[in-house]
């Protein structure tokens, strides 16, 4: 116990204590503000710091700083150091007074560069050096400039490698949170979608972009998600996936209660339907919340389909989720406890399959289950024309030479391979590895009590599933509690025209989403 709290004054006093005094206002003195930048910034060959005076009489010096590989160049020497250099020194030195009026002029007549923010305090200062902007400083003001000249070098806007779809825009987020918020605003022109920054992490001060649309968003979700990014306190936060693990509800649970998309459209639409969307710099991954299971059964792909087609596609999602979850369990509990459950032809081609396999059943589904999550893992980790290769061909030698030397039954290469398809059926990544550790644990029970075991297992996770929030919202909702008005999206989708209201678990403000009688008909005969 004294070893915790010793942890834990040392972190509270290396927070409250700030060793750079970046948080100390910014100084009218030109030295002391320069001699405060090169101690902070320390001796670095990406950091430039350029002196500059202004007026005709150079009567008023300055300095600016940048990062070398952060800034477009092009923005800094034309719309910032040209006019520093050559048209603020050709006013008359009437028109520099001592004083504040030097940086309105400057400010308003001098830089040409369309984001200018005025900072007083070091803090700001170097958060905005270090995201790629410039910070411009001048003698006799307690303020400093920050002006926006971001241009790293980033990937372009491509289509998403995890959410493949057949139909629909082949849009995908970047690394540049400004490209992710600006393919949002392409798709949602509403003056009303809020965009906020927050810094978050105390040695990355990554920005992470909080965005909703006023008006549709309920108010105790928006700050409920505001006050929870506020409360983290660590040292970095590089990726969503870290991110996920501060914000959620439940950290232990095997089930994910945050939606990850790398789709600007199904973020849009999550965004209209009143959820609140995450964005982070670096990161092409967004998170929306609330979060309910039926959102991962759902395809951006169905909201592009007609309703039939999209209905039953998602019907034979969840016979692949109820497939892939409980196929080896079944055949583990026939084969151990209920062979009187197996037609007898078949019992006895399963047994002579079996002869000479010296493993018990359970034994050979989780070598099965193995062998196949390492021949996926290393299909994803190796480039991708050999990592295709080598699952498909790595899936057929090795099932044939297992049955070749008896160490397991064809029968449980059936079910194992029909296990590993059928979770391939699932559309979101986090529920399917999810849904790997609830196979495993339904095979144990399978095993030790057959099917009284996997009804057990089933009811104890449909209660563990009923007892899961997401920001408040129960996780099982429309279907549990029943919201009859949410039906039409979740089982079956409705056609657009029915769809008139928006969810209702979000808490948003304005339900309506179209008006009523938009089904079209044919024509009136004359």
């Amino acid at each position: 116990m004294k070893f915790w709290k010793r942890i834990w004054r040392s972190a509270a006093r290396k927070t409250k204590n700030d060793p750079a005094g970046g948080s100390q206002p910014l100084s009218k003195s030109l030295a002391v503000n320069l001699a405060r930048v090169r101690t902070i910034l320390g001796e670095n060959s990406d950091i430039d710091i350029r002196e500059f005076s202004i007026g005709k009489r150079q009567q008023v010096a300055g300095f600016l700083v940048l990062v070398d590989g952060l800034v477009d160049k092009s923005i800094v020497n034309d719309n910032i150091l040209q006019p520093l250099l050559t048209s603020a020194r050709l006013v008359e030195p009437d028109g520099f007074p001592p004083g504040k009026r030097v940086f309105q002029q400057v400010k308003e007549s001098i830089l040409a560069v369309g984001h200018l923010e005025e900072v007083y305090t070091m803090d700001e200062v170097l958060d905005g050096i270090l995201s790629g902007d410039t910070a411009i400083f001048l003698d006799g003001n307690e303020a400093a400039f920050i002006a926006g000249t971001r241009g790293w070098e980033s990937r372009g806007v491509q289509e998403s490698v995890v959410e493949m779809a057949v139909r629909g825009p082949r849009e995908g987020f970047t690394e540049t949170l400004r490209t992710n918020t600006s393919l949002l605003r392409r798709k949602i022109k509403n003056v009303n979608l809020r965009v906020e920054n927050m810094l978050v992490g105390k040695q990355t001060r990554t920005t992470v972009c909080l965005l909703y649309i006023k008006g549709i968003a309920g108010n105790k979700v928006v700050e409920e998600v505001r006050r929870r990014l506020e409360h983290i306190e660590t040292d970095a936060v590089l990726d969503s996936g870290v991110l996920v693990e501060f914000i959620e509800d439940a950290p232990f649970s095997p089930l994910p209660t945050v939606y990850l998309s790398e789709r600007p459209d199904t973020v849009a639409s999550k965004l209209l339907e009143g959820r609140v969307a995450l964005l982070i710099e670096g990161s092409p991954t967004a998170m929306t919340v609330p979060t309910v299971f039926m959102e991962f059964m759902i395809s951006s792909e169905d909201y592009y389909s007609r309703p039939i087609y999209a209905t039953i596609t998602r019907w034979l999602r969840a016979i692949s989720l109820l497939a892939t979850l409980f196929a080896p369990a079944l055949y583990v509990a026939a084969v151990t406890f209920h062979q009187e459950m197996i037609p007898v032809e078949l019992l006895l081609r399963m047994a002579g399959a079996r002869e000479g396999v010296p493993f018990p059943a359970v034994l050979e589904v989780l070598i099965m289950g193995i062998i196949f999550e390492i021949l996926r893992e290393a299909g994803i980790r190796m480039p991708r024309p050999i990592g295709q290769a080598v699952s498909i061909v790595g899936a057929l030698i090795l099932g044939e030479a297992a049955s070749r030397a008896g160490m397991v039954s064809n029968p449980v290469i059936i079910v194992a391979a029909f296990t590993g398809i059928t979770l391939f059926a699932i559309s979101s990544p986090e529920l399917s590895f999810s849904l790997v550790a609830f196979r495993v644990f339904f095979v144990f029970l399978a095993a030790t009590f057959g099917l009284f075991g996997i009804v057990t297992g089933a009811l104890f996770t449909l209660v563990y599933m009923v007892s899961l929030r997401s920001f408040g919202v129960p996780y099982l909702s429309p279907l549990a509690p029943i919201i009859l008005s949410d039906l039409k999206d979740t089982l079956i989708r409705a056609p657009w025209w029915a769809m008139l209201l928006r969810p209702h678990f979000t808490g948003g403000q304005n339900p309506a989403r179209q008006r009523f009688l938009l089904r079209p008909r044919p024509p009136a005969k004359k």
